[in-house]
Formats: structure tokens, sequence, C-alpha cells
């Protein structure tokens, strides 16, 4: 049975996801047709992603039209040109003049390890999660991006756990809302929040009582957490950046190791502005919170 994760508040956003539950990879969109003001803070050593130079504050758009979390590494990107195709034939887009041009932005993991390293997200994979995204909730587990995460591969990639893609929502007094979208494939393992492990590597007791790690790593640039922090907050460009600035911080909370040289660590953070706009300390210390909740929702979810 699925979970679900519920968005009251969070107007202007969209979800659709599609999985491969056989090739163990899926697509998850989230969907912003009147646009919403988007940043990016890379974090991974290893990070596959597109279009996110024009989400810096100096660059011209300031909206974006999508933000895709996809599996399939590489080949994983092609989903977002389909997603590309779905937001044209709907007439979404920014307005040149001549035509509408959708921004899309996202990033990829690599999950290749698990299911059939041939089964990727492709064009088709993301005009479909595109066209079937609504609002208001989100499927969690092992599901859309997260269909094929795994965690736990400081010890050796053998000794693996099944992650997933997990969301949390924080609805305040104000109407305002702070969410977290984390598809959670990461190297290090994920604690709960009394410190204690909440879901680790299989590897033995002999492996894992030593606080060095050993030689690990023979699989470089075959992790990464990518995720979105969405509020319905009204933000500029820069706001936004240092909002997903401080959104690793629960990334890092939740996950040890976090950040290495085998990871593409990347949060997006998306404002739709149906809200006035809030102190960006007090969103950022929030967008923290509902990343760290997130990841945990995902590893509980993929497991049940």
């Amino acid at each position: 049975m699925s979970e679900c994760c519920e968005f009251k508040n969070l107007d202007g956003v969209a979800f659709g996801q599609v999985s491969d539950p056989v090739g163990k990879t899926g697509v998850t969109v989230l969907r912003f047709d009147e646009g919403a003001v988007a940043a990016v803070d890379v974090r991974g050593a290893a990070p596959g992603t597109r279009e996110t130079d024009l989400l810096k504050p100096e660059n011209l758009i300031d909206r974006v039209h999508a933000i895709v979390l996809a599996g399939g590494s590489v080949w994983g990107l092609d989903a977002m040109s389909g997603v590309v195709h779905a937001l044209e034939n709907a007439n979404v887009g920014f307005d040149t003049g001549l035509l509408r041009v959708p921004i899309v932005t996202g990033a990829v993991l690599f999950d290749l390890g698990v299911g059939a390293s041939t089964v990727r997200p492709d064009l088709a994979m993301g005009r479909k999660a595109a066209e079937c995204a609504v609002p208001g909730r989100i499927e969690v587990g092992a599901v859309g991006a997260g269909c094929g995460a795994t965690l736990g591969k400081l010890y050796g990639s053998k000794y693996a756990r099944p992650s997933g893609l997990g969301a949390h929502c924080i609805e305040l007094e104000s109407g305002h809302c702070v969410a977290a979208v984390v598809a959670v494939n990461p190297y290090g393992e994920v604690y709960g929040d009394d410190g204690r492990p909440l879901a680790v590597s299989s590897a033995p007791a002999h492996m894992r009582a030593s606080a060095t790690y050993g030689d690990t790593g023979e699989l470089p640039g075959t992790n990464t957490t990518i995720g979105a922090v969405l509020t319905n907050a009204k933000l500029t460009k820069s706001e936004a950046l240092k909002v997903c600035q401080m959104a690793h911080d629960g990334l890092a909370r939740a996950i040890r190791p976090a950040h290495t040289l085998f990871d593409g660590d990347t949060l997006f953070a998306a404002a739709t502005g149906s809200h006035p706009t809030m102190p960006v300390n007090r969103l950022g210390m929030l967008a923290a919170d509902a990343v760290e909740a997130a990841i945990r929702v995902a590893v509980r979810s993929a497991s049940v």
C-alpha cells in the first residue's frame, strides 16, 4: 500500500511521477505552470544536472516551469526533454514574443546498479510524468526518482540497502508553508533525529566498528541525494539561493557522510509567491527541517 504526503496550502505546484518497478527507475516532476522563482545549490562532487546556470541570480530567467528529479544517471536527463514537450503542448513557458519556451531544470541520480541497467527514464517517461501531475499530494517510498534508490554504500555497494523518495510539509499559522521532496540515494547512511542509525549499510559488525571507514568507494560517482524545497512565500532568486544553501544543513543532519566526492548532492528551492514574504533566515531553517524530515520519510516509506 502506497503512502502519500499532503500539501494543503502549497498552491501553484503539481506533482507527477512515473515508476518502473521492474527496471527500478523513475521520474518525479514538480510542475509550476505559472512559474516559480528558483535557485539551486550543488554540494556533492559528482552531480548530473540540467539548466542550472540560468538559476544564478545574475542571469535573465527568474522563473522555472518544472523541476525534474530522475534516475538513470546521465541518460535520465532525456526525461527532462519530455517534460519540455508536455509543457509546450499545454502552452506553458517563458514568453519570448514568438513562442513560449518551457524552462525545465532538474537533477539525476545513479540507480543503474539495481533493476536493469539498460532501463532508464526517457523522453516518453518524462512527458507522461508531467502530463499526470496533480496538485496537493505526492506518493512517497520506492516511487518516481526514488524507485531504484539505495543507501549505505560507504562499506561497499554490495552492502547497500533500498531507499526511496520522501516528502514533508511544514504548515504555519500565517498560511505559509515550507515543503521538501527528496530522492535519497547516498553514499552514506541515514540517522534519526535522536542521532541513532535509522537506515544503514548491511555491512558486518566488524566493518562498522571502525571509525576510519577503510578503503571505500570502489564505485565513485554512483550516489546522489537530489531534491527541492518548495514554499508559497515570495522570494527573489538571491533569497531562494540562500534557502537551498541552508536546506543542505538538513541533508547533512540526516545523512552521514554527506556531500562527498562520490555524491552529487543537489537541492533546488522554488517559491510560488502566492503568500507574502517572510524572513529568509526563518525560511531557511524551516527548509533544513523539511529536508531532514523528508529524507527520513523516504527510508521509512521504502521499507513498508
